[in-house]
């Protein structure tokens, strides 16, 4: 697109230079991951053999036009990253954190700047409440909050009300989202069972000993590799110590899917269906199948921890644990992508586990580590403290605080305005300054 908009500013009668410029000064660009394999490179006998055509008509030659996707780190390949970057204006990532990551990725497209200097800024991801909170907690929220909260959600002030929420009504809408995931699951199970189509061991797979008293812990997203679904298997025996300890049990919920071509998200996924039929575990561990937006939407409500851990820096943004957040959820997360900001907003949503610089498995092994000594001598005991009416107190003032402070800042509404503000009215004043000025018809292209 951006190669099409400079052409049809040459074909008007400007030089390549002139044309990119006011490309450049109207476009805004993205990027959403620092993952290598996420950024699109081509070979160069695949750029001639669709762009050889291409380049006469933008007055450039083929070396001029491979040097548009001339990155380092691709050698010889056209990187239609670097090809976006530079005929942009405005460029970001998706969190504070990515924004860093992205300059140090891409600063040598900017020789003379220096690496915290390039110009890459950074928007946060955002999530639109009305479509994940739940229907239950949104009633209760009509009840407590302004009239028009849904148009104001990106207003801190607005979320504040959540604090009044009398404890037992906030802990009955939430124990009754739990009640309403699990019947979801155990649903499920029963059809797929009444078909015909699944032997007994996934029946025991999709959650059927799934009880509404233990702590529910959810972790539901694309299977990628990076994401280390599998990460809470690091010690099998340690693990089956916290999830069926008989006082203070545990469970866990994984959903997600994982891209055709790839095995190795294919291989967690397996592992995670042998560990749930493990009879050690004692069905406290869950994979529900077919992952799709109302799976998603019973986890983010119903479970009580929402569990993201990433290999850092390896995750730009993330979403997930914003849904559950948002539905009172605390996140048990590695402090990568949005959740650095989460948790240095306000501490007490969550816990935010610091990601270990060691290499070759060790760094896995060291995080792994570091969830479980959290589990064991903080989460779960505060989940499991009651009062003598057997109310959370301390884990529902955290709960409302999860939803007071991170809904508002991470909202879609609030992205998108700083996303318009930052971005799209600089990019629309510069394409308009360019757009008032007339083309000289027959100008020297160079």
């Amino acid at each position: 697109h951006l190669l099409e908009r400079v052409r049809e500013w040459v074909a008007e009668g400007l030089t390549f230079d002139e044309a990119s410029e006011r490309v450049i000064a109207s476009s805004v660009f993205t990027s959403h991951t620092p993952v290598p394999a996420g950024h699109d490179v081509f070979p160069p006998h695949l750029i001639d053999r669709y762009f050889s055509y291409f380049w006469p008509q933008l007055g450039l030659s083929r070396q001029e036009f491979l040097a548009l996707g001339h990155h380092d780190a691709s050698g010889e390949g056209f990187n239609m990253t670097a090809l976006s970057m530079r005929l942009s204006g405005f460029r970001n990532g998706v969190s504070a954190r990515h924004g860093e990551i992205t300059r140090a990725m891409w600063h040598d497209l900017w020789p003379d700047v220096e690496p915290p200097l390039t110009p890459i800024t950074s928007i946060t991801n955002g999530v639109h409440l009305p479509t994940w909170i739940s229907p239950p907690l949104q009633a209760l929220l009509d009840t407590y909050l302004p009239r028009d909260w849904r148009e104001r959600m990106q207003e801190e002030d607005v979320w504040t009300p959540v604090l009044d929420v009398p404890d037992y009504e906030f802990w009955e809408v939430r124990r009754q989202n739990k009640q309403t995931l699990l019947a979801y699951l155990h649903e499920y199970a029963r059809r797929r069972w009444a078909s015909g189509e699944v032997d007994p061991k996934q029946v025991v797979a999709s959650g059927p000993f799934l009880q509404p008293e233990p702590l529910t812990i959810g972790f539901a997203r694309r299977f990628a590799t990076y994401k280390r679904a599998t990460l809470m298997f690091s010690d099998p025996d340690r693990l089956a110590r916290i999830l069926t300890d008989p006082e203070r049990p545990v469970q866990l919920i994984f959903a997600g899917k994982a891209h055709p071509a790839d095995d190795g998200g294919k291989r967690l996924i397996q592992e995670i269906f042998w560990r749930s039929i493990d009879p050690r575990f004692q069905g406290r561990i869950a994979f529900a199948e077919d992952y799709d937006m109302l799976l998603a939407s019973r986890l983010y409500g119903g479970v009580d921890v929402w569990l993201n851990n990433p290999r850092a820096p390896l995750e730009a943004s993330g979403t997930s644990g914003m849904k559950a957040a948002a539905n009172g959820a605390l996140n048990l997360s590695v402090l990568d992508g949005w959740w650095i900001e989460g948790f240095a907003a306000n501490p007490d949503t969550g816990w935010g586990i610091e990601p270990s610089e060691l290499m070759d498995g060790k760094g896995d092994a060291a995080d792994g580590d570091a969830i479980y000594s959290l589990l064991e001598r903080q989460v779960v005991p505060l989940f499991y403290e009651r009062d003598e009416q057997n109310l959370p107190r301390e884990w529902i003032r955290r709960s409302k605080e999860a939803i007071r402070s991170l809904a508002p800042r991470f909202s879609s509404q609030r992205m998108v305005i700083e996303y318009i503000n930052r971005l799209y009215v600089p990019a629309s004043a510069g394409g308009a300054r360019w757009s008032a000025q007339p083309v000289t018809a027959g100008r020297d292209r160079g």
